[in-house]
Formats: C-alpha cells, structure tokens, sequence
C-alpha cells in the first residue's frame, strides 16, 4: 500500500479512495462490483434485485461507491455459514481461539495505516483519529483473546460426596449491528468477546459507512479463521429486521439511536433473544470551581469535539459553577475557535467533514433553534468551506459553543449528535445534581475537581454507566462501557462483557441414591 503513502495530500487522498472504490464501487465504466457482503469465507453479492444505495466521501461530498443492501436470501445465507462455522469454533480450545485472534490483531496492526485511511474516505473523522480507532479494534481482540483461555464455571460441593458444577458456554450465532461513527472499531468491540466465548457473528455495518466492516472480515479469514465466523451483511432497516428474526441467531448486540435499540429489543423478544444495547446519551460534564481550569477547558473539548462531535457519550451539557465561568468560557471559546477544520487526511486536522449533508443539515438546525429560544452564539455553528476546492462539496461546519443555556432547551434536552457545546451555569452541587440527572438517558458523565471526597461523593449520585474523574472520553478496552436507564443494556469491553455472549449451565452430580418421596 505504498501509493497510499506517497507524495502529497491529494496523491494521497486520490490513492485513499480509489482504494476504497475498488473495495466497493461499482465502475461505471465496465459496470464490474466488488460486493460489500462477506460469508463463507469471501466477499458476496447480493441476490435479487435491490435498489442500489449510494456512498459518499463526507470530506468531498463525491459518491464513493454504491451498496446492493441484502435481502432474507442472503442473510439466511450468511446465517448458515455462522451457524456451520460455530460448530467447529466453538469446540476448539480457548488456546486455539486465542492464536487466532491474536493474528487478526497482527494483521490489524501491519496494515494500521490502511485501514484508518479508509475509516477517513468513509466516515470523514480526521487521520489521527481514525488511527486510534484502529489501535482501540486491535487492542480490543488483543484482550479477549487473553481471556479465551480463562472461560471457567465453578465447583460447589454438596452433602454426601455429591456436588455440582457450572460450564461457561457459548450462545450460538450473535448478530451484530454498528453505527456509522465508529465503523471499524464497533465491529471490533463486537466481534472480539463473542469469537472469545466461542460464537460466531454475522455484522451489518450502517449503510453510511460499509467499507471497513469487509476489511475486518477478511482480516479475521486471512488470520485462520474458519469460514464463516465473522460475515458481513450489507443494508438497512430491511436489512437488521431480517437478521435480528433470524430463528437461528442466538443474540442480537446494537450500537445506535434509542428509537432503533427500541425496535430492536422487540424483534429481539419475539425469540427471546437477550441484547446488547448501547444507545444514545445526553451526558452532563460539571465542573467545579476547584477544578484545575486548563484541565477541565481540555476536558470539555474532548467531551464535545471528538469525531465532530459525532460519539454517544460526548458530554455536551457542561455545567460550570457560576464562580468561573467567564474564565471557563472564555478560554473554551478561545480554544475552540482555534481547531483546525479541514482535509481530514492532513495531519494538522482536527475536525474533519461530519458524516453526511442531511446529518450536518440537522446539526446546523439545532443551532438555529438554540438561538431562536434564546441561547448565546458564542462562536461556531456555521456551514465551513475549505479552501481546496477538491473539499468545496464536504460536509464541514464551525465548532459551536452556546452560551446562556437553561435546562429547558432543545440543544440541552435532545441528543444533537455534533459539534455544538451547551454551557450551563450552577451555584451549588446538590443543585448541579438534580439537574445534571435530570433526564431519561445515562451513557455517560464527568466531574472535574481538585477535592477527591467531592469526586466520588458526586459520582456515586451520578445516574449514568461511564463517569469520568478529571478527564472525558478515554475508553480503556480492559474498562466496561456501556449506559443506565434508555442508554442502554448490557455492556461493551471488560470482563463483564464476557456474560453477555455466554450462558451458565449448572450440572448436579449425584453420588449416591437417590432420596425419592415417592
């Protein structure tokens, strides 16, 4: 992969997607497709007649391929060859589970450069980034692949020399279903505890962005796997309908809006499957006024800028107590106006291209209807046109920090899902905590103080499943992450996750006669 490498921005964005094309497109010129499905070892097409979806490079609003969605046939395909390739993985030793993963995450590693590239072309999220992505999808299957040798039950011993035991077994096929802002790395979060206990996956990526979910297959394939552990469907609605109903997929695991995890724990019911939900948030970031300010304005960027504001637990109500808030806002502002917007391919860029024009169309409304009830525009919230004119047609738009916010306003009630900050003040922290907990969501939340007894005094009140001390938006994979109340179900990440993909079975050994009533 050289030529992705070489010379200047534009070789190497012309490089970036021709590369991705070629994985993808569909060539006008000889009307020749590389299907975005992968089962039974290899990349599919769709059978049937479907109506092509197009794919577009957020940084310059070209279409970079097109997407044949699949039907019931195919996802009953896909469905099969999991099922086939569960029986086989699923009896091998947790040892020769884990020597596979661990040479997925090799390959992983050596073609790091690769495959954030192409998290770019597809997603719009800058180079830096993406890279991180990567590294967080290979740490991920690093980690569980330590783990798939660890899969033990427990021994009690019962009265008379009689005793039982309990076996860790896997579910079966699991579906997975990502979301568009972290194509690569959900697939990887998904993939590595259920390949570890065993099961096998069949992955829809969002349609927005399906290019990297096909690499990691054929990373999985190319490290040993055995055909069919890791497939790939490609679509929408239709498409996640199917493979959640699936009578033979054993679990279903979703990263997304609320509405859709809604639809989805009730498909799910119909077979009794358990889920996974990992659902929007609305997360409250306070900052008290023993904070360290240049760690706390940090803090704050971090919880609201990320992937162009673009990540379910981005803590976008930043409450700041009245004492330091002219200070706090002002240096926020002065740091935010600062971000560097642009080529997400430059090293120098902070804020790429959000992920589609209607996603940055609805973005940008929000921020008119924070002004219309009466927030502040303290910088930000317009439509940015890079100056290379290869971008003129990206989705870009300025950071936004809004000042002036009560709690009843849209931009602090309603997941915006990007770049727009709402700054709210507060005087005292019982105060700060009704209302910090003052909503039906609860990914995630954070706490910025010097006094130690205050920090965990509030988060132990905080009602949300990922809080954060002096800092916003680290997501170790050894630490469990995942939501309270409508953010979620279940948990991605740590050992816990383990329990999610596995189910106990008890065994009683009776080692004498037995004790009959009858």
């Amino acid at each position: 992969m050289l030529l992705l490498r070489r010379g200047t921005v534009s070789l190497r964005r012309s490089a970036a997607v021709s590369l991705a094309a070629a994985r993808c497109a569909s060539s006008g010129s000889v009307g020749v497709t590389v299907p975005l499905n992968f089962w039974d070892g290899e990349r599919r097409a769709s059978q049937g007649k479907h109506t092509r979806e197009s794919v577009y490079e957020p940084a310059t609003g070209r279409v970079l391929c097109h997407l044949e969605p699949c039907g019931a046939v195919d996802v009953d395909q896909a469905v099969k060859s999991a099922k086939l390739a569960f029986g086989h993985w699923s009896k091998m030793t947790g040892m020769d589970r884990a020597r596979i993963m661990i040479e997925a995450a090799h390959i992983i590693e050596s073609r790091r450069e690769e495959l954030a590239e192409m998290e770019v072309v597809n997603n719009g999220k800058s180079i830096t980034e993406a890279r991180l992505d990567v590294d967080s999808a290979r740490l991920c299957i690093e980690y569980y692949a330590g783990l798939a040798s660890t899969l033990a039950g427990q021994h009690v011993q019962l009265g008379g020399g009689s005793f039982a035991y309990t076996r860790r077994e896997p579910l079966g096929v699991c579906a997975g279903i990502g979301a568009w802002n972290y194509p690569f790395q959900i697939a990887a979060w998904k993939s590595a505890p259920a390949l570890a206990c065993g099961n096998s996956m069949v992955f829809k990526p969002s349609p927005v962005t399906p290019v990297t979910a096909v690499m990691l297959a054929e990373v999985y394939a190319k490290a040993g796997a055995p055909e069919g552990l890791f497939n790939v469907v490609q679509g929408s609605q239709e498409t996640g309908s199917f493979l959640c109903l699936h009578p033979d997929v054993a679990k279903v695991s979703f990263t997304g809006s609320v509405p859709t995890g809604k639809k989805i724990m009730e498909m799910a019911s119909k077979g009794v499957k358990p889920v996974t939900l990992e659902l929007g948030g609305k997360s409250p970031l306070i900052i008290f006024p023993d904070s360290d300010l240049e760690n706390a304005v940090r803090g704050a960027l971090m919880a609201n800028f990320l992937s162009q504001g673009q990540v379910c637990s981005n803590g976008t109500r930043v409450f700041v107590h009245k004492d330091i808030l002219p200070e706090f806002v002002e240096e926020v502002v002065k740091r935010t106006k600062a971000i560097e917007i642009g080529d997400p391919l430059l090293e120098t860029t902070r804020m790429g291209a959000l992920v589609s024009r209607q996603h940055l169309e609805k973005v940008l409304s929000f921020v008119d209807q924070a002004k219309k009830e009466g927030a502040t525009l303290l910088c930000g919230g317009e439509v940015f046109v890079p100056s290379d004119p290869k971008l003129k047609g990206g989705y870009y738009m300025t950071p936004c920090v809004l000042g002036d916010c009560t709690d009843e306003m849209t931009c602090v009630k309603e997941e915006i899902f990007g770049p727009v900050m709402s700054v709210l003040s507060f005087e005292t922290e019982e105060e700060v905590l009704q209302r910090a907990n003052n909503t039906d969501l609860g990914l995630a939340a954070g706490v910025f103080t010097r006094d130690v007894m205050r920090a965990h005094r509030v988060v132990e009140h905080l009602k949300a499943g990922s809080c954060f001390i002096n800092n916003y938006n680290i997501t170790p994979v050894q630490v469990p992450f995942g939501g309270f109340k409508m953010s979620g179900i279940g948990r991605e990440n740590g050992q816990v996750t383990i329990e999610f993909y596995s189910q106990l079975k008890s065994v009683f050994v009776e080692m004498g006669d037995v004790d009959s009533l009858f």
